[in-house]
């Protein structure tokens, strides 16, 4: 059964190819922290840019999305270029990650602060979290209009505490606000190694 959010993202992603997307900027700035091999995970993938460049640098993707249109145009792709990414469609929130299940996460633009925990724990000793998306301090309207969806001063760093801070950027409305890295935040953190 289709949810009233599903059928709006598969109506946003008619016709987009991951083509037509760039990676989020975490990724793209900060990509030699990744490892050489691995399982990540493209959570809300949407057509799943950040998938795309995972696995061009070795890893092994899986790309999640509740829309069916973004899923089966991620498989295309993957089918068209030979990349290692797994479509799958799937509602993040009801079906969070398994603990332990991946060394690296990606979400970009995307914000539901019940499943912060899951995400923590999907991630295996040593692994990353790659995270950006909207703040409420900001210097144009880009982003969700929907506060609930709007990150809080320094909120991103509050809500992966339990993680090992390696890249936060957050540069809310300071200096020059045509320049830099404005209206979102992105945070690199590190699962802890087991004792």
């Amino acid at each position: 059964m289709i949810n009233d959010a599903s059928a709006r993202w598969d109506r946003r992603y008619q016709g987009v190819t991951p083509r037509d997307r760039r990676a989020a900027e975490v990724l793209e700035q900060n990509a030699h922290l990744l490892p050489r091999q691995g399982d990540a995970l493209d959570l809300a993938a949407g057509v799943a840019a950040n998938a795309f460049v995972l696995a061009r640098l070795g890893l092994t993707v899986e790309a999640w999305d509740q829309s069916a249109t973004a899923t089966e145009i991620v498989k295309a792709h993957a089918r068209e270029t030979g990349l290692r990414v797994k479509a799958c469609q799937r509602d993040v929130v009801t079906l969070p990650p398994e603990p332990c299940s991946f060394d690296v996460v990606v979400v970009s633009a995307f914000l539901d602060r019940a499943l912060c925990g899951s995400i923590v724990r999907a991630l295996r000793p040593g692994g990353l979290l790659f995270y950006q998306t909207y703040c409420r301090t900001r210097v144009t309207q880009s982003g969700p209009s929907n506060p609930a969806f709007l990150l809080a001063d320094g909120e991103l760093l509050e809500l992966f505490s339990a993680l090992v801070p390696v890249v936060y950027r957050e540069e809310a409305c300071l200096g020059d606000p045509f320049r830099g890295f404005r209206d979102r935040a992105m945070l690199v953190a590190r699962q802890p190694e087991s004792d």
